[in-house]
């Protein structure tokens, strides 16, 4: 009986029900999804997903941030204005170390995998319990990359 008993589908199951209890759609969307491949012959997908999931997640985000940019909500001389402010320029800076513990995150996370689950965990807990947004795993790895002196 438990020869049979997916440890991982219960994973994506009580993630779904903390993405639900915590009304997180970002959370709940994905792991339904995925639970959907996972019971459906979609599963064949599962290489692709991994390979190609975290670029095109990526991409997506990338493409709602410079939203208001292509839209013209936010002004060419409101950019400008940016390198003018205080404020705009420490968020500049935070920016760039974001991204930059970002792309050490992702390397972490490529060549330790041992790593991913508990980067998941916590970033799902962070979800779940403190009303975060669940993009924290590549910039966790990253911290933790500079932690432990990986790049």
């Amino acid at each position: 009986m438990f020869s049979q008993f997916d440890v991982n589908l219960l994973v994506l199951l009580i993630l779904l029900g903390c993405g639900i209890f915590s009304h997180n759609t970002a959370v709940t969307v994905a792991a339904g999804v995925l639970i959907l491949v996972k019971l459906t012959p979609l599963d064949q997908f599962f290489p692709l997903i991994q390979q190609h999931g975290l670029n095109v997640g990526i991409i997506i985000l990338t493409i709602g941030v410079l939203s208001p940019i292509a839209s013209g909500k936010l002004s060419g001389e409101s950019i400008l204005k940016s390198f003018v402010s205080w404020k705009s320029l420490l968020a500049i800076a935070v920016g760039l170390l974001v991204a930059w513990l970002g792309g050490r995150g992702v390397k972490l996370m490529s060549n330790q995998p041992d790593v991913v689950a508990g980067l998941l965990i916590g970033t799902v807990a962070g979800v779940a319990l403190l009303r975060g947004v669940p993009v924290g795993p590549l910039i966790a790895a990253g911290i933790l990359s500079v932690l432990i002196g990986k790049s």
